[in-house]
Formats: structure tokens, sequence, C-alpha cells
């Protein structure tokens, strides 16, 4: 890589000479059919239509339109009057490079990315470094959100380019796409500088930049083609990611490392199953400490409900203020675990108040969701979500007015350029104790006076929305929505989830087992990912626990089994697309596995895979769910921390899901445990069993002992026991196969105990109840099973 680096280094000399020009009115010349074309295409706008630039004519209208006005992703409309001539990426760029033997300019970003405008402002707006990128370049513009398989691709150049990346990703390439150098957020003066550089070597040492274009290229072809080499996951690594996890813990301030702090859900998910699945105390703080952190922090809206992206700080306060909806959907998700597993208060209501804006902001009118929320509104970074005394005096009653600014630790001087991010400096409860309040009252007073400011608030200049419809992130949602409906006994939410996943089925679905990644204003555009046909899949599943509509089941086998046709590779992991093209000799992008700010589509995969099996009883699920761990065993073994949704998913295979409900019978019956508190310290235990025509359970005592009579015991909670164990009375019944009849459990079942606490063992965070049964059509029987219920104490 020394090569790499000293070309870089060439580009980047700071006694390059730039290309130079004035701030004369600029304007790009083509032909007149082309011409035509995107004027009409502004036209059609409509009057409602707010170009987003600084050149405008003297009639108002834009002074430039370039092909990005005939796209639909909201991030290259963003760019389609800069005076930079940009070209989508396609085809049409790529002949352009290669037949006026230009490099290409290819910018990534998203719409609600910060830098991306600041860097559009400072230099894509600039008429002298726009005509030096039209006279000398291809200028592409990329939406990342559109198509992540192709920002992996180029932030991997970057990533081995520089050490690190990010958006905008400013990449330069070959006629045939390959990088040859490439960086991220650039100033302008610096930016002018590089392309005139850029340029200079083009001309005078071209064969050197394609030298290095093909060593690129290489590198990631090697990377993408995958080891081949495949080994069992080895025991204790999920133990092992997680100490690492926990030394990574900010005890203090909750999260992991210094800022700017991110939540790190994947690493959330794993350490909530280890405090689950093996009474993981320290995991279980870490969590705690990093929730109750975010919660009371400026990353939390705690007007509006929902979370920034991240904060810039180690405690929280200051975000960037963007929002996404794949961390509304995940964050809720695990708000909503950890109430379940401790049954806090908190944790319940900042899942509900997320929920609810997504709700309230981000659902668009067939039920699905928009994508994202700006930074900035009226040309500033956070405007619309900052507050100042006198605007919160001028907002509420005096009473009111003074509980707002005492809870939310607001002052004249601000703790935001002059003004107030709300946040809690103490937790509700202890503010309630402080001020002897009651905690039910305060949490009411605070719910008023958040809507009242929601309502002042939404008078302002709102952040821009992305409205496209993203099939991955929708997925996310709708998992989200319909855990929530489950665990909370909230209808509304499961009807909320089968509606957006009703709209993504018609309008993001082209056909059987092939799915569009994009929506928006009614056209659907995009090849489905990986990541598309896992989450959304994995939503599906999650609306048929929810509901046992065998409909969202084999929907979801239906997405699993498009992937297992159109995108495995030889190796045993998956390809991030399906497109069978070698972009620029650099290989078809393989999914490595590894979580970034969400979980990669393979993880997601494999918990699809895994709960399919459970679901239907096919194996081809589980025989594929175990081909993918030991594809990627060396590259986790390497970097647990990496691959933390994936372990979950390993640990559902091992040892079965958590949760109240299992699965018996290849799928056919439904076991659900409820655990209630009675008199004494003692529990109810309630279990119920759905058993569908045609099939049945022996009873507890099935008049034959070579039978397998249905059984409930705890497992492993020393210190804890069952009594007074109730099973309802069995029917009699003579079997085809069977001379003597014999007693059974059939459609509806309920078993009843009671858990007591005897002994001198601990008391873990959840009982983990066995239920042993075996499992019987009218012709023959299945093999016995046990299946373990985790029904958490919240002690």
């Amino acid at each position: 890589m020394k090569t790499l680096l000293a070309l870089s280094l060439l580009i980047l000399s700071p006694g390059a000479a730039g290309a130079g020009g004035g701030q004369a009115e600029y304007r790009v010349t083509r032909p007149m059919e082309i011409h035509q074309r995107l004027h009409q295409a502004y036209l059609a706008k409509g009057a409602s239509y707010r170009p987003r630039t600084g050149h405008f004519n003297p009639d108002g209208s834009p002074r430039h339109i370039n092909r990005l006005i005939l796209e639909d992703s909201p991030y290259l409309l963003q760019h389609a009057h800069n005076p930079v001539d940009w070209y989508p990426w396609g085809e049409e760029a790529f002949a352009k490079a290669a037949r006026e033997r230009k490099p290409i300019f290819l910018s990534i970003g998203y719409s609600t990315c910060h830098w991306c405008h600041v860097m559009e402002r400072e230099s894509f707006e600039d008429p002298a470094i726009a005509r030096l990128l039209n006279d000398q370049f291809v200028a592409v513009k990329l939406d990342r959100e559109s198509r992540p398989d192709l920002d992996e691709v180029y932030m991997g150049a970057v990533m081995l380019l520089n050490g690190h990346g990010g958006w905008p990703l400013s990449s330069f390439l070959t006629a045939e796409g390959k990088p040859f150098f490439g960086g991220t957020y650039f100033p302008p003066e610096q930016f002018e500088r590089l392309l005139g550089e850029v340029v200079r070597v083009w001309r005078d040492r071209q064969s050197d930049l394609l030298a290095q274009a093909d060593r690129i290229a290489e590198s990631l072809a090697v990377l993408h083609r995958g080891s081949g080499s495949g080994k069992a996951l080895p025991e204790g690594l999920v133990q092992e990611a997680s100490s690492r996890m926990l030394s990574a813990f900010d005890e203090i301030q909750g999260g992991f490392g210094q800022a700017p702090k991110f939540p790190h859900e994947p690493w959330l998910f794993l350490l909530l199953n280890q405090a689950e699945r093996r009474n993981d105390r320290a995991a279980l703080e870490a969590v705690e400490t990093t929730l109750d952190a975010m919660a009371r922090g400026g990353i939390y809206d705690q007007a509006g409900g929902g979370f920034h992206r991240y904060a810039t700080d180690n405690g929280w306060l200051v975000p960037h203020f963007e929002k996404m909806l794949y961390n509304q959907a995940h964050l809720a998700r695990i708000y909503l675990l950890a109430w379940r597993l401790t049954g806090k208060e908190p944790y319940r209501r900042v899942a509900v108040q997320t929920l609810d804006y997504v709700l309230r902001e981000m659902r668009d009118p067939e039920g699905a969701f928009h994508s994202a929320t700006d930074a900035d509104s009226e040309g500033a970074e956070g405007t619309f979500f900052l507050w100042t005394p006198a605007q919160i005096r001028a907002a509420l009653s005096q009473t009111e007015a003074d509980l707002a600014i005492g809870l939310y630790g607001i002052t004249g001087g601000g703790n935001f350029e002059g003004s107030n991010i709300l946040h809690l400096p103490l937790s509700l409860e202890t503010f309630a104790a402080r001020n002897g309040l009651a905690i039910e009252e305060l949490r009411q007073r605070l719910d008023r006076i958040n809507g009242t400011l929601r309502a002042v608030r939404d008078g302002r200049e709102h952040p821009l929305r992305d409205d496209k419809v993203i099939t991955a992130w929708n997925g996310m949602m709708i998992t989200t929505l319909a855990l929530a409906a489950d665990l909370l006994d909230a209808p509304a939410y499961g009807e909320a989830a089968e509606r957006a996943a009703k709209a993504l089925w018609q309008r993001n679905r082209r056909g059987k087992g092939e799915l569009w990644r994009n929506h928006l204003n009614g056209r659907s555009s995009v090849d489905g990912l990986l990541e598309d046909y896992a989450y959304l899949g994995e939503g599906l599943i999650q609306l048929y626990d929810l509901n046992g509509n065998r409909l969202w089941l084999e929907r979801a086998a239906e997405l699993a089994d498009a992937v297992l046709e159109r995108f495995p590779d030889a190796s045993g992991g998956f390809y991030l697309n399906e497109a069978a093209s070698n972009l620029g000799g650099m290989g078809r992008p393989l999914d490595g596995g590894s979580d970034n700010a969400t979980p990669s589509g393979s993880s997601v995969m494999l918990h699809l895979l895994q709960r399919l099996w459970v679901r239907t009883g096919e194996l081809k699920y589980q025989a594929r769910a175990e081909v993918l761990i030991k594809r990627l065993a060396p590259a986790i073994e390497q970097a647990p921390t990496g691959y933390a949704y994936l372990l979950t998913g390993a640990e559902d295979i091992r040892q079965g899901e958590l949760g109240p409900r299992r699965y018996a019978g290849q799928g056919a019956i439904r076991i659900e445990g409820n655990l209630q508190p009675a008199d004494g310290g003692q529990y109810r235990l309630n279990i119920e069993l759905a058993i569908p025509p045609g099939w049945h359970i022996n009873a507890d005592r099935p008049l034959d002992d070579k039978l397998v009579p249905t059984r409930i015991e705890l497992k492993g909670a020393e210190g804890w026991s069952l009594s007074e164990i109730r099973y309802p009375t069995p029917v009699r019944q003579q079997l085809d196969f069977q001379a003597e009849p014999l007693l059974l459990y059939a459609d509806k079942v309920r078993l009843e105990a009671r858990v007591s606490r005897g002994g001198k063992g601990g008391t873990p965070l959840a009982l983990p109840l066995s239920v042993r049964l075996q499992a019987c059509s009218t012709k023959a029987c299945l093999p016995p099973e046990e299946l373990v219920l985790s029904l958490p104490l919240r002690l």
C-alpha cells in the first residue's frame, strides 16, 4: 500500500495549483433536446416546488437544471439546481467519461447529511468549482440510502486509502468505475486545489492513476470474493464479545467509547440477550446505564419523542439533530425489550413516545414510513429543537413554565449556541422526590407540557423530511410495532404494523420473490438488496407471532426463498445485491456479516432462517443458517463485537429463542407462558397451548409408558419451585397407530401452577420454564421436544 499512499500525498500536495476562475455567471451548454427535457421536468414539479439553490433568474426560476431533476431520490433532487452538471449513477455517465476520456468525480451522500449540505453550499454551488468539475470531469451523484451496495464498495476504497471514511464520500474513478483516489468532506479551497491537481496528474501521469485504480480494484475484489473457508463457531465466543463490549463501556455516562457517541444498537441487543439468557448482571447494568443516559439526554427529543442519530459529546447532550427511521425502530425495540425484562416504566414511556412520534410524523398516507428528517432548518443546525427561557414562558403558564425550566435545566445562557437543548439533568424519579411530587403526577404534568411545546414547535419551519420509503427500514419498523403490540397489549401498534406491511407488499413488491428498495411519489425503484428481503421478512415473522395469520409466515418464506435462490455466494455467505455485474473489476460485493449503524443483512437473514425453521419445520432453513454461521465463523472469531446481532441469532439456534412464546410440532403448536405476581412473593403461572386440528399432544399421563407425557418444570432456577401444578382434563381417544386408547390434549390447552422461592439460590432476571411434550398427528408422532420459555420476574 506504500504506492497508494505516496500517490495520495502527491494529489494532496499543498503546492498544487487550482484552476481558479471568478464568480461570473456560469451556465452549462447542452443539446436543445436535453435542455427541453430537463425544463419540462422542472415545470412538471408544479407551483409548490421550491428549487434548492442560490442561483435564480430574474423571474424567480432556477438558473441551473441538471439531470438529477429526472430522479426520484430526495437527495439527488436537492442537487438538481447546482451549477454542477450532475449525472445520476448509470450508463450515460460512464459512456460520457469513456468517450471524452475524463475521470469521474463521484459524490455519495444522503438527504439528511449535515456535512453533505455544507459541501453543497461551499463547493457545489460555487460557479468556479462547478466549471472545473463540468469541464474536466463527469460529475456523478449517488444516494447511499438507495444504493448501499455501491456505497460499501466505494467506502471500502476510501478506507483502503485513508484508513477512515464518512459522508459526503468523494471519490475519483476511471471510466470503468475503478476508484483511484477519494476522501470525505473537503473545504472549498482544498477541494478546488485537489480538483486542479487531479486534472494535472490525469493529464501528465494518467498511467500511474490507472495502475493505482487497478490495484485498488483488485484489493476490493479479494475482499468481495471471501475466503470460502468455514468452521464451527467456537464455544465461549458470545461471552468473549460481551466481555469486550463491557471493557469499552462508559460506566459514568453510559454508551461505549468516547464522543461522538452512537447508540450501538447491535451491542445493546446482544447485551440484553446475555443479561436474560445467562443472568448477566454486568451486561444489564451496561444496558440500563446507557438507556437511562440517552433517555435523559439531548439525543432524545424530550418534547416530541424519537432519537437523533448520535451525540457529539460524552454526556449525550448535544446531538447531531437528524432523525433516522432505523434508529427509531431499533431503539424503540431495545427499550421495549428492556422494559419486558425489568418492568421499569421509563423504558416503556420512551418506547411508546418514540413509536408515537413515528406514527405522527414519519408515516405516509398509505401507512408506510418515511426514511429521515434533516438536522437543519432555517439555515442552521438544530434550530427546530431549541428553546430559550422566554420561548418556554410564552408557551406555558407560569407554573408549568417554572416546572419545565427546572426540569429541563433551561438557562439564559443556554447549552447550544445561546439556546437550550431540552434534557433531564435528573431522572423524573429523583426530581419528583427532591421537589415533593408524586411520580405519576409529574409524568402527567410533563406529558401536558410536552404536548404544548410540541404544538408551538410545529409552527416553526420544520427540518426537511426525506419521504422515500425504504423497504429494509420499514421492515425494521414493522418488527418493532408488532413487538410493541404484543408486549404492551396495544392493538393500535399491531394495526399500524399490518398497514405498513400491506403497503409495502403492494408498492415495493414487483413480483413473486422480487422487491423494490424504494418508493417515492407513486414510483418504485432500485432493485431490492439483501437487507430489504431480510428485514421485511423479519417484520413479517413478527406479525405472524403477533396474530397467527399464516399469510405473513408464507410471505416471509417467499422472501427468504428468493434470497436463497438469487443472493448466495459459493462459500456460503450472501451477496449484497442480486446483480451479476462485476463493477470495474471489483467483483460483486459480498455482505461480510458485520454490523454497522444497523445489523447487517446477513445477521438479519440468520434470524429469519432460524425463525422460519422453527415455525415451519422446513430443514432447509436450519441447514442454510448453519452454513452461514460456519462461513462467517473465522471473521467472527477475529472480531466478535462486530457481529453482535448475528451472535444473538446463533444463540437462538443453539438454545432456542428468548421470550414467553415457543413453537413445537414443526411449528404447528404454539406455546405461550405468562407469569403474574401473587400474594406472599409468589407468582401465578399460566401456560396456553394452541393445537391445530389433526394434531394433539400426550396428556400428563397418556396411559402408555412408551409415550412421553406433557410436563412442565423450572430448569436451572436454583431456589425456585413449582407447586399446585394443574393439568387439564384430557381427552380419551383411539388412534390409528395405537391398539389401546390414549389420554390426549388437543385444541386449546391451559396449564397452571404456582411459582415460589424457597431456597438459598439467587434471583434470576427471568425464570426458565421447561415444557416437555410429544406432538402427534392422527397417523404418527414426532420425536419428543423440550421448549424453554423465558419469563422475567421483574423484581
